[in-house]
């Protein structure tokens, strides 16, 4: 995919070295960006594989709205977050959370009788709001809204998530009917994490569109501080002298989301070259 291939090219040609909490350094570039259009194929990357599975149970796990990944480890198999979990499996308030019960406190007005006379107090009441119902919704209601946003930023909860959120935020915009979403990620580490995230996204962006009646737009990413780590480098640049080859299709189920499961999700056609073995930087 020329669009993965640029943004790779590009940080190691003009990015600059820095050190981080991890201890493996990084050539590190500000805010790089690109975008692909989703009728054009789905984005996953071909010059190395992408493990398809994880990517669909990665999203569908952000859909369950949990603060733990014991659905995601122990049922399905799937180990992608296990280096955040403790013992047992919980990683505190992260995108699940913050995307389908992000925590609010809201004033309201509660009114008794005592001492006979009638009493009004102000009390703050703990809540919870789900974002992607409310972008479903505004999309059905309103879909020229600018205001469809769904954040997974919480300043005051930072310190109780396991990882702060890298993508911290994305916004659907439609333009002569097709679905565009644009994603923020304050963080990105482009040999492991650009490839999942852009997946990730676009599969969710389709599956939105399809629910709410419209057509395939783009994915468009800005990433704040794209990097490459020092042991990312080789991989990388194998990758940059394999040719792409045809983007696959995904096909997804006609239903709502939170009706969807792994089987509804479809990938044709993927041909990729050989995997190539990069390592985590906790």
């Amino acid at each position: 995919m020329k669009a993965y291939l640029d943004l790779v090219r590009n940080v190691l040609e003009h990015g600059v070295r820095k050190e981080n909490r991890t201890g493996i350094d990084t050539i590190s570039s500000f805010s790089e960006f690109y975008k692909v259009d989703l009728q054009e194929g789905f984005p996953l990357v071909t010059t190395k594989k992408v493990y398809f599975r994880s990517v669909i149970l990665e999203l569908l796990w952000y859909l369950r709205g949990e603060g733990h990944i014991r659905w995601l480890r122990d049922e399905m198999d799937c180990h992608i977050w296990d280096d955040w979990a403790d013992e047992d499996g919980n990683v505190g308030p992260i995108y699940p959370v913050m995307w389908r019960r992000f925590p609010y406190v809201h004033e309201e007005e509660i009114s008794f009788e005592g001492n006979a006379s009638h009493i009004v107090k102000t009390a703050y009441i703990k809540n919870e709001f789900d974002q992607v119902q409310r972008a479903i919704d505004m999309l059905k209601e309103n879909p020229n809204s600018r205001r469809i946003v769904v954040s997974a930023w919480h300043p005051g909860l930072l310190d109780k998530m396991a990882l702060p959120p890298c993508h911290v935020m994305y916004i659907f915009n439609v333009t002569n009917g097709r679905l565009n979403c644009h994603l923020t990620q304050r963080s990105g580490d482009i040999a492991l994490g650009i490839p999942f995230n852009l997946a990730c996204y676009s599969a969710l962006t389709m599956a939105i569109a399809n629910e709410v009646g419209l057509e395939y737009g783009e994915f468009a990413h800005t990433i704040v501080d794209a990097h490459i780590y020092e042991n990312h480098v080789d991989g990388l640049k194998e990758q940059l002298e394999r040719e792409p080859r045809p983007l696959p299709t995904l096909k997804i189920a006609d239903k709502p989301l939170d009706d969807l499961a792994y089987e509804d999700f479809t990938l044709e056609n993927y041909n990729p070259h050989p995997s190539i073995k990069f390592e985590v930087a906790v």
